[in-house]
């Protein structure tokens, strides 16, 4: 009971001290409230623009091929007359042009017709359509692909109905290979568009369907818990200074000849900057939600957990800091410097999932990436509480490490 006492009194001294600094209250309170202002004022209306989906097509075939006849079926001739939703089908004409400039990232790709499709097609054994995309558009990809199964599933249809056919007719003796084969190629010319008179209307296919207008994405959703990790973790880190300041005048050594043990002068100073960390996170989730209208999504359970995991890591890397510092100046540059190298890094300045793969692998070094990742995934795309239970560990493995790392290097005094 002792111990505790004496914990919960350090922990008083500290927040008196932190209280009465206008200029810390300031930093840690209103400032990041100023922060979260402008950025949802600058981000708002971000996805709130209703674009039309482009599908590509090319073929390498020579112009009597199937191919060509398929896309000019499915082609878009007035894009005036498209309805609402429904994407643009564009024929790519030259198809090494195309793969250049998806490679350059002009495009986001394309379904390419390879040179021996209508062979393929007409005798009877498979080919593969190829589909050439650019990763970092995943929407478009998606919808190549689904696109290009559907043209494989239509041609897969008819080449079946084809074979049966004239396994009927040689079954009836109608045909025999070899001796009428202007029959068998006729018959083919028919089921494909291809014969004499005009051709038919492509039996491939597909239906768009629009639910509801496109609603922008609430910027407080993303901007919040992007400073919310950012702002914690200075002001925890700045805890580092007001430790190294104590030891250099000694007042940690004067505790330590008291009452106070070295375990309850730690655990005063780790408790002090947790408090600190959830004022900021009451605060910042308080005008989340009753000023920006935030919705913490299926799993707010999840979103204060992830916090108060965050709060405690920042804390433990507060008090870590402090025992590889000497003096105040160089505890407040390594905090600063330390906060405003993770941030970007871990993705509180912008989302981590549009930035390359490369720097989402780097992130992952930094415990600011998986309280990132783990609020995108609730505030954003809607997961449920066991989705982001990696990340939570995450953070209470940062926290273990840099706890147990306090804990062996800490001091009271000045040497």
């Amino acid at each position: 009971m002792k111990q505790l006492r004496n914990i919960w009194l350090l922990m008083g001294k500290d927040l008196k001290i932190f209280t009465a600094d206008r200029a810390a209250l300031f930093f840690s309170i209103l400032f990041p409230f100023l922060f979260v202002t402008l950025f949802n004022f600058v981000m708002t209306g971000v996805g709130s623009e209703d674009s039309r989906l482009q599908l590509n097509l090319a073929t390498r075939e020579p112009p009597t091929g199937i191919s060509y006849q398929i896309i000019a079926a499915l082609e878009t001739v007035d894009e005036s007359a498209l309805k609402p939703g429904e994407p643009q089908i564009v024929w790519l004409k030259d198809y090494e042009q195309a793969k250049k400039d998806v490679e350059d990232r002009k495009l986001t790709g394309f379904i390419a017709f390879p040179e021996n499709f209508s062979e393929a097609v007409l005798m009877g054994y498979g080919t593969e359509l190829e589909v050439i995309y650019n990763p970092s558009n995943p929407q478009a990809t998606a919808a190549l692909e689904g696109m290009a199964q559907g043209i494989a599933s239509g041609v897969g249809t008819q080449q079946v109905v084809n074979n049966t056919v004239i396994g009927l007719l040689v079954e009836k003796e109608l045909y025999q290979p070899g001796t009428a084969g202007d029959l068998a190629q006729s018959i083919r010319a028919m089921l494909t568009g291809q014969a004499g008179n005009a051709p038919e209307s492509s039996r491939i296919s597909f239906t768009t369907e629009k639910v509801g207008e496109v609603e922008a994405i609430n910027p407080a959703n993303f901007v919040i818990p992007g400073y919310l990790v950012m702002f914690v973790f200075m002001t925890a880190s700045f805890a580092a200074q007001q430790i190294t300041k104590e030891r250099l005048n000694h007042t940690l050594e004067r505790l330590l000849s008291g009452s106070a043990s070295r375990s309850a002068i730690l655990g005063g100073v780790y408790a002090s900057t947790a408090v600190k960390g959830v004022i900021q996170i009451a605060i910042f989730w308080g005008i989340g939600i009753l000023v920006f209208k935030m919705d913490l999504g299926i799993a707010p359970a999840a979103v204060f957990i992830i916090s108060l995991l965050m709060m405690l890591m920042a804390s433990a890397f507060g008090v870590m800091l402090s025992t590889f510092v000497k003096t105040e100046r160089s505890a407040s540059s390594i905090g600063v410097l330390a906060s405003l190298i993770m941030a970007p890094l871990g993705g509180c300045w912008w989302p981590l999932f549009i930035t390359p793969k490369w720097m989402q692998s780097i992130a992952k070094i930094t415990p600011h990436a998986w309280a990132n990742t783990g609020f995108n995934k609730l505030l954003i795309f809607g997961a449920d509480f066991n989705a982001v239970i990696p990340e939570m560990l995450a953070l209470i493995a940062f926290a273990v490490v840099f706890g147990a790392i306090a804990i062996l290097k800490f001091r009271t005094d000045a040497d």
